[in-house]
């Protein structure tokens, strides 16, 4: 609750002078564009993900696994390496333009701005839409569905009536972070160059303004609990359940017939622009780079930095996160509940505006804090806590509780017990939500920013220097690093907890 307490302060402090700055005409453009952003990547990835979803899990489209796993990959490539391999294929003078000028076209329109920045974060968080819809559409009933048709439905109008509605409580979650993701995100608006939350509030944190960026602070996280209470209200309501008697019945495969091509088409060009651009831009620029950054990193550095940061990151995260689990799971206490409720404010805070209250704490309280590792550790422990105690959690729901009581029986000690049996069961989740953590925070760019050790590289921050000071062929290697080890990372990690379920 540190950053959400020193928001509050600092946007009080500010006094009148805050509330001429939130009305003045230039903040109200920058509230309206966040909101326009928000709406914008929340429909085209919504529009994106949901088809997706459909073709990848209930239809015969040809290798759909494997157009899936390829399709879910845009989450490993952070949104500010996607935007800036975005600017060189698709502007004015790009790639793209070279392509097109034996046709005749000299110059395409600047992509920076909105269309941009919606069309990254579009394609960065679409795998939020696929994820959970996908899930529930393997959870329909196929009884609901012929009953449908045999009411006379067509097959558009069984999806429209039946299946889309069963479809709510997963579309409002994905959409939830979809819209989160946008009102959160730094890097892609700042490489587009948009007017938004982030962008603004970085802006006056270099300016040294904490004032206002307090205030665009404080309107940011209202605005993100506003969106929490819609979408709680979206899912609670109707009845999204079967009743009745009787068991349901198995999905069936459904064919495509003629759509199969187009549907191959559709998949093929989602990944090819969320995925195979980005990775095709920065082999480009590998290869082909003539000029050098003067400012020369080496990469087992970046390597090793970032490899570190995030593992330890994670391993707080996790720790911190056990007995927040345990609490929300064995604890009958109104209060420890509420506790593990406040755990989640993390997943609510964009990771700029925890790193401008933290500066805020080192700098007033503990000065000896202010730009250490542990500071920046704990950024990223307050950012993705709540990954991990989702995680552990549903880990520990699994677990019945009688064999605790067991060993207890047996002259096991609360602590042995929890060590020697509960322990082991979870560690599926425990790993899940280690990896979640890790390699959210291997692309975590704000925090990193703001609150890292002077002269501590990783490869964000090298990515964004590159950027900063126009050396796009150094980009290549750090970004191409930064997708290998993130997808290494998930392999390996994932691996281990199905070996351990």
């Amino acid at each position: 609750m540190i950053p959400v307490f020193y928001l509050v302060g600092g946007a009080v402090g500010a006094g009148q002078e805050g509330v001429d700055y939130l009305l003045r005409a230039r903040t109200l453009l920058i509230i309206g564009n966040s909101i326009a952003l928000m709406l914008a990547t929340t429909f085209f990835a919504t529009l994106i993900g949901l088809p997706f979803a459909w073709l990848t899990s209930r239809t015969d489209l040809p290798a759909r696994r494997a157009l899936l796993v390829l399709g879910l990959a845009a989450m490993v490539i952070p949104s500010y390496l996607t935007a800036v391999t975005y600017t060189d294929a698709f502007g004015p003078k790009g790639i793209l333009q070279s392509l097109l000028e034996p046709l005749g076209v000299e110059r395409l329109p600047g992509i920076k701005g909105f269309a941009g920045a919606t069309l990254t974060i579009t394609f960065v968080t679409f795998p939020y839409i696929v994820l959970p819809a996908r899930a529930a559409l393997l959870r329909t009933d196929r009884s609901l569905e012929e009953a449908g048709q045999s009411l006379g439905l067509a097959r558009w109008q069984v999806f429209h009536q039946i299946t889309l509605p069963q479809l709510r409580p997963a579309l409002s979650a994905g959409m939830l972070m979809t819209a989160l993701y946008s009102l959160s995100d730094f890097g892609a608006v700042a490489v587009m160059r948009f007017n938004a939350f982030t962008r603004a509030i970085f802006i006056q944190t270099e300016s040294f303004r904490m004032d206002k960026a307090s205030v665009l602070g404080l309107v940011l996280i209202v605005m993100t609990l506003i969106l929490l209470f819609l979408q709680s209200r979206l899912q609670h309501g109707g009845r999204h359940y079967r009743i009745g008697s009787g068991a349901s019945r198995e999905l069936t495969t459904i064919s495509l017939g003629k759509w199969k091509y187009p549907a191959l088409f559709f998949c093929g060009a989602v990944i090819f622009i969320g995925v195979a651009i980005p990775l095709l831009v920065l082999f480009k620029w590998l290869l082909g780079h003539t000029l050098s950054n003067p400012i020369q990193v080496s990469m087992s550095e970046l390597v090793s930095n970032t490899v570190s940061v995030s593992a330890v990151s994670a391993l707080v995260a996790s720790l911190a996160a056990l007995p927040l689990a345990l609490l929300a799971l064995r604890s009958v206490s109104r209060v420890d509940r509420w506790l593990t409720r406040l755990a989640y404010v993390g997943n609510v805070l964009p990771g700029i505006v925890i790193a401008l209250a933290l500066v805020f704490y080192a700098t007033q309280h503990m000065l000896s804090l202010y730009q250490t590792m542990p500071l920046l550790i704990m950024g990223y422990a307050i950012r993705y806590l709540p990954f991990s105690i989702g995680a552990t959690e549903s880990a520990f729901a699994q677990i019945n509780p009688r064999f605790e009581e067991a060993a207890r029986s047996l002259g096991l000690s609360s602590r042995a017990a929890l060590l020697r049996i509960t322990m082991p069961l979870a560690r599926g989740g425990i790993l899940a939500g280690l990896a979640l953590v890790f390699l959210n925070v291997m692309k975590e760019l704000p925090i990193t920013l703001i609150l890292r050790p002077i002269g501590f590289r990783t490869f964000s921050t090298r990515i964004w220097s590159a950027y900063d000071e126009a050396f796009l062929s150094s980009i290549a290697l750090p970004g191409l690093a930064m997708i290998l080890v993130s997808a290494f990372a998930l392999a390996v990690i994932l691996r281990r907890e199905k070996a351990a379920q």
